[in-house]
């Protein structure tokens, strides 16, 4: 019976993957790759099927797919039927847009890395391979008459080790490793990206103060002592820059980094096949999660793109702005807030924050509002839900193989006995202090002596829990917490 229930619990995890929004396939074009790679291949590649050549760091049932894919009784040609690709990503494809009565299709495909894939809480930093939790690379491409431009960025947390296990506050403070040579782990982020992008310019986004600051000067140190040519570091405090609802100022890092992007360009092929510009090098944005503040600045850098690629095009005329397009300027900002939500739904478990200002350009009262309230509930689903959920996606992924046999599984952890007998005893004493409070005793020295004592009571029982946190909330189970960290 116990056995029958765990195995109700692991299709119940395979399912929350499989149910969350992000999930998408295509049989007859490979979303696995930017335009510029897929330009870049040799005959050999092209024949490949959709699985043998795609990029593993973004088909999410790989493992699922590979044993299928191993059996003798799948033919080539079954298997270039059966193995199309689910990829776990946010794609927003436009319908046709229309500028100066000009039709053209505009797309933005992000494609989120299936390794050192997790919750926004228990998966931070990179892996002993190099491998950066929340890593999204995220492509804009334009239709026009046959011709073809892409502009791509990236965004992924901070690449050494650190971790932020959630324990009941609010915000948890981020450890730094001690034990572990960061180095090491850097230079393979960073070497694969390199061999993938080409340069790189960082933007770090994280506060310049309180408990982000440490993981600032890390990342610079870390960034300064890799001086090949090819990185580029640039802190940006976005916090203390946009105070004050000041989110004008977000265009002193666009114009600081306006000659690097001319720089490193964007891809473009014209309407006879031929390739006449490629992408010499990205962006790789991060905040603490690499979900809000990252959407806000590559939806900037996208646009200043996308501009230069439509005047080359011949969509934009001459001394014409994006912006002052008004049709054209509501669907981009809505797309780019609609893919902070996918990317945020994946790794928080909300929508994005800030999204007042990718769709209307401007800070407002209300967006402060919704913030608040899609705080309050990540807060929850970080403490009391995402345990489940980074159980499931191990699962899915293969990071934790079910035994067959009739053994114990990891589901059969106990709970300590605080876990249950803690919390009652605050909600008893908390309950007795509000009866204490609506039934006043004979004098109000007895009545306040009953709210004082019960009210002490809860308040003390509650700092306990606080203190041991970490027993309080919804851990992962099935991957042990070395092999997160």
């Amino acid at each position: 019976i116990l056995r029958s229930q765990e195995n109700k619990t692991f299709l119940s995890m395979i399912n929350n993957v499989l149910t969350t929004d992000g999930f998408y396939f295509c049989t007859d074009f490979d979303l696995t790759h930017t335009l510029q790679r897929l330009a870049n291949t040799s005959p050999d590649f092209q024949e490949m099927t959709l699985l043998e050549r795609a990029d593993q760091r973004f088909v999410w049932n790989w493992n699922l797919l590979r044993e299928l894919a191993a059996q003798p009784e799948v033919t080539q040609t079954t298997k270039a039927f059966i193995l199309s690709l689910d990829l776990h990503v946010p794609v927003i494809v436009m319908k046709p847009c229309r500028i100066n009565g000009k039709i053209f299709e505009w797309i933005l495909i992000s494609r989120r890395s299936c390794f050192r894939a997790g919750v926004r809480y228990y998966v931070r930093g990179i892996d002993s391979e190099g491998h950066a939790a929340n890593f999204v690379e995220t492509e804009q491409i334009v239709l026009y008459e046959g011709a073809k431009a892409s502009f791509v960025q990236t965004r992924g947390s901070m690449p050494f080790y650190w971790s932020q296990r959630p324990n009941l506050k609010y915000k948890p403070k981020p450890i730094i490793s001690k034990t572990t040579n960061h180095m090491d782990g850097f230079q393979r982020h960073f070497d694969s990206q390199v061999l993938i992008y080409g340069k790189q310019t960082i933007l770090n986004l994280v506060n310049q103060k309180g408990s982000e600051k440490p993981l600032e000067q890390v990342f610079a140190k870390m960034a300064s002592s890799m001086s090949n040519g090819l990185l580029n570091y640039i802190a940006f405090d976005f916090h203390k820059e946009c105070s004050h609802m000041r989110w004008d100022r977000l265009q002193i890092l666009v114009d600081a980094v306006a000659e690097t992007q001319d720089e490193y360009g964007y891809f473009m092929v014209n309407s006879d096949g031929k390739i006449v510009a490629q992408e010499k090098g990205v962006f790789r944005s991060n905040c603490m999660d690499c979900l809000d503040r990252t959407n806000v600045i590559q939806s900037l850098l996208a646009r200043r793109s996308l501009q230069s690629q439509l005047q080359r095009l011949g969509v934009l005329n001459v001394g014409q702005r994006i912006d002052e397009q008004a049709e054209f300027e509501k669907i981009y900002k809505n797309a780019w807030a609609d893919n902070a939500n996918a990317c945020a739904v994946q790794y928080a478990g909300t929508g994005a924050l800030k999204t007042d200002f990718t769709r209307t350009g401007k800070r407002t009262q209300w967006g402060l509002l919704m913030d608040g309230w899609n705080s309050m509930i990540r807060y929850y689903k970080n403490n009391f839900s995402d345990g489940f959920r980074q159980d499931s996606i191990d699962l899915f992924l293969g990071n934790f193989a079910v035994d067959e046999s009739d053994g114990p599984t990891p589901l059969r952890v106990q709970k300590d006995w605080k876990f249950l007998t803690l919390p009652i005893i605050m909600l008893v004493a908390f309950s007795m202090c509000i009866v204490c409070l609506l039934m006043a005793g004979d004098t109000w020295t007895e009545t306040l002596a009953y709210v004082m004592f019960w009210g002490a009571a809860s308040a003390i029982t509650a700092a306990i829990i606080m203190f041991n946190g970490q027993d309080f909330v919804d851990a992962p189970k099935l991957v042990h917490k070395e092999k997160m960290d």
